[in-house]
């Protein structure tokens, strides 16, 4: 199968494109760069922006493609639902599938949510409105003319080659004996996915009819921010010393979710608590999670291979003074 990727050359996207390399399909990867860093050959570059309609159009409209993984989102300047649809119209009458990588964060907010449930109708972070928006506009679009949309919603995503600065935060503290600060005890739900079960979902989706027109909620089961804590934990065979401190503490000392004065992994304190129903995947699409302890286990042994930042932890240092 000749299968296009928006994005793909970075995690959860290049785990999918080396599985479909693996399945012998003719894989390309759509991106801004004139190059990829895939093994020479295995994989066709085709550089543009995807925010470009016309140029999108002209790569998409002579039909070479059956299938279409969309996981390309510019943090930058946000991908709006009016560039995916466009994508996805531009697309031949032969297209089998496209796939569209959204977020649990469609939903807004709430806790083990179905695929039924509905998507946020507007919010004030544009990440979490474009991801809502771009699903109802392909699934509007398979209910008028039968566009054979899928649409994955994984939670917090890790493993190997993670591009943010979250399960690599609490090893770092960990194996510098250092404690891990929990806001608030750390009871917060959250929920996680692992990034090749990600790429095994979307393996998936192309070899079972019955995914057209629906959505996949993916994922391990909920746990609570100190139980991935303490599953991080057993991954480097340690044993954590674990901090409560006030939410309302950490931000009136000046606590980030990225940047400077981090305390719990970039993005990972997000509030109100949101969480999924991962059922339909494993019985649609018969995808198993990875077991927590055996895919941290994987990313842990991806860590140690890497570099060992420097890390402050002089804001840290003053929370835990102000404590």
């Amino acid at each position: 199968m000749r299968i296009l990727f928006i994005g793909g050359t970075q995690f959860m996207g290049r785990a999918t494109v080396e599985r479909m390399i693996a399945r012998g399909h003719d894989v390309s990867v759509l991106h801004r760069r004139d190059h990829n860093d895939f093994e020479d050959g295995t994989v066709q570059n085709i550089q543009a922006d995807r925010g470009d309609l016309d140029a999108m159009a002209r790569i998409l409209g002579d039909g070479r493609f059956a299938a279409v993984f969309d996981f390309a989102y510019d943090m930058e300047h946000g991908t709006t639902a009016a560039q995916v649809e466009a994508a996805a119209r531009s697309c031949g009458s032969e297209l089998e599938r496209y796939i569209f990588i959204s977020s649990v964060v469609a939903y807004g907010a709430g806790v083990d949510l179905p695929e039924d449930a509905p998507l946020v109708p507007d919010h004030p972070v544009p990440y979490y409105q474009h991801k809502a928006a771009s699903e109802q506009a392909l699934f509007a679009m398979h209910r008028a003319s039968g566009v054979p949309v899928t649409t994955l919603r994984p939670p917090f995503v890790h493993g190997p080659r993670q591009p943010y600065y979250r399960e690599a935060f609490f090893w770092d503290r960990m194996l510098d004996d250092r404690p891990i600060i929990l806001p608030d005890g750390g009871t917060a739900p959250m929920q996680w996915v692992f990034a090749p079960d990600v790429a095994e979902a979307c393996v998936r989706i192309l070899a079972v009819p019955e995914a057209a027109g629906e959505a996949f909620n993916l994922g391990h089961e909920p746990t609570t921010q100190r139980g991935f804590v303490e599953a991080l934990a057993r991954a480097a065979g340690v044993e954590p010393t674990l901090v409560s401190l006030p939410r309302s503490t950490i931000h009136a000392e000046g606590g980030q979710l990225e940047g400077e004065n981090l305390y719990f992994g970039e993005f990972l304190d997000v509030l109100p608590p949101l969480t999924s129903a991962v059922a339909k995947a494993a019985r649609v699409l018969d995808v198993e999670p990875t077991p927590l302890d055996e895919a941290l286990r994987e990313s842990f042994a991806w860590y140690c291979e890497q570099p060992r930042r420097s890390v402050d932890y002089s804001f840290e240092d003053r929370l835990l003074a102000a404590a």
